[in-house]
């Protein structure tokens, strides 16, 4: 198991989702290195949650001003690998660049790895 995927699996533990019960975790690390976690934080008014990549990079930033992202991994449950929902590709477009690694995983052990530039091909950029 990659030390990514532990990472994801100990935020996982840590998201707050008592409406959808569906709960995800994410690992980012920095070209320096550094790894930041990230988990789902759901609240009573729906849509105004955070994804787990929110949250990640929230970390990240807060830690590390300026911080650029290497590798991303994502875990969570469903028949498939979980991929980044398009607002939190954006933003880890923000971070990131077209050649970053995203690993998208799911419990059963599954992993898919993308660039960012597949999963998000024409990206916002000003």
């Amino acid at each position: 198991m990659s030390d990514l995927r532990e990472h994801a699996m100990s935020a996982r533990e840590c998201a707050h989702a008592p409406y959808s019960n569906f709960h995800v975790g994410v690992a980012v690390k920095t070209t320096e290195g550094e790894v930041f976690l990230g988990a789902n934080m759901e609240n009573a008014s729906y849509p105004e949650g955070w994804c787990a990549e929110t949250s990640a990079l929230a970390q990240m930033q807060m830690a590390r001003p300026g911080a650029r992202l290497a590798e991303v991994y994502v875990l969570g449950q469903g028949k498939g690998v979980l991929t980044p929902c398009g607002g939190c590709r954006q933003r880890l477009s923000e971070f990131g660049g077209a050649a970053t690694k995203v690993t998208c995983a799911n419990l059963k052990g599954d992993e898919q790895l993308f660039t960012l530039g597949q999963l998000l091909p024409s990206a916002f950029d000003l």
